[in-house]
């Protein structure tokens, strides 16, 4: 797994990864503006309705609240889910320099499929949130068990995403695996810790996702290489 960082650090510079890393930057960016200003448009036409004075500036604050919230909360969700769409580019360059034999093999999925994987994943963070929320709530009290739960569903979460994205290249279809092309329970779950993790610190959290998708190559392409030869 440190391995796996460090090589995925020292590729940062590679002109195809910082590409895409501005494109997932600016994209998450461009998405919470327009959620931003979707916010404050709807507030302005709600507080418009009632006899309150000064609704352009409590639409314009409420708004900025919902979106700041939303940048901290959801970031991961649409960070992923712009990945998704992009995330060959990255897997690409990393097999391209460490598993040119892979890179040659493989097939770049289709955007679409990109934007269906990046979709599915957004409902997975959505829904598995929402049926952990009880269990968040519950453990509010405790002070830590809250975010420790939430890292933890999260962790399983993008560990499956990254994983994925590097499958998505080599197989037919994404939804039907086979061993090579999946990691153990533990590495996935370490490797989606890691960048969650990551994605909580600030100005990091950019970084993130794409060091993810670096990571997740390296980790699959391993785990396949030291399997036992009739495994593949």
């Amino acid at each position: 797994m440190v391995d796996a960082f460090l090589l995925s650090i020292g590729q940062l510079s590679d002109r195809r990864i910082l590409s895409l890393l501005l494109k997932v930057f600016l994209i998450s960016l461009l998405l919470l503006a327009t959620f931003g200003v979707g916010a404050y448009f709807l507030l302005a036409w709600i507080l418009a309705l009632t006899p309150l004075e000064g609704g352009g500036f409590a639409a314009a604050a409420v708004a900025f609240i919902i979106t700041a919230l939303t940048a901290i909360f959801l970031f991961r969700v649409i960070a992923i889910f712009v990945l998704n769409i992009f995330s060959d580019d990255i897997v690409d360059a990393v097999e391209a320099r460490h598993y040119p034999a892979r890179a040659e093999q493989a097939k770049p999925p289709s955007y679409a499929l990109g934007l269906k994987m990046g979709l599915a994943s957004v409902g997975r963070a959505i829904g598995y949130n929402i049926l952990a929320s009880p269990i968040y709530i519950f453990l509010l009290v405790t002070g830590i068990g809250a975010p420790l739960a939430f890292f933890a569903v999260n962790a399983i979460l993008i560990g499956r995403d990254l994983q994925d994205m590097v499958a998505a290249r080599h197989v037919e279809n994404i939804a039907v695996l086979d061993d090579r092309w999946r990691l153990s329970k533990l590495t996935r779950f370490g490797l989606g810790l890691a960048i969650a993790l990551l994605m909580a610190v600030p100005f990091v959290n950019f970084l993130a996702p794409v060091l993810g998708a670096a990571m997740a190559t390296h980790l699959v392409h391993r785990a396949d290489a030291n399997r036992p030869e009739e495994s593949n």
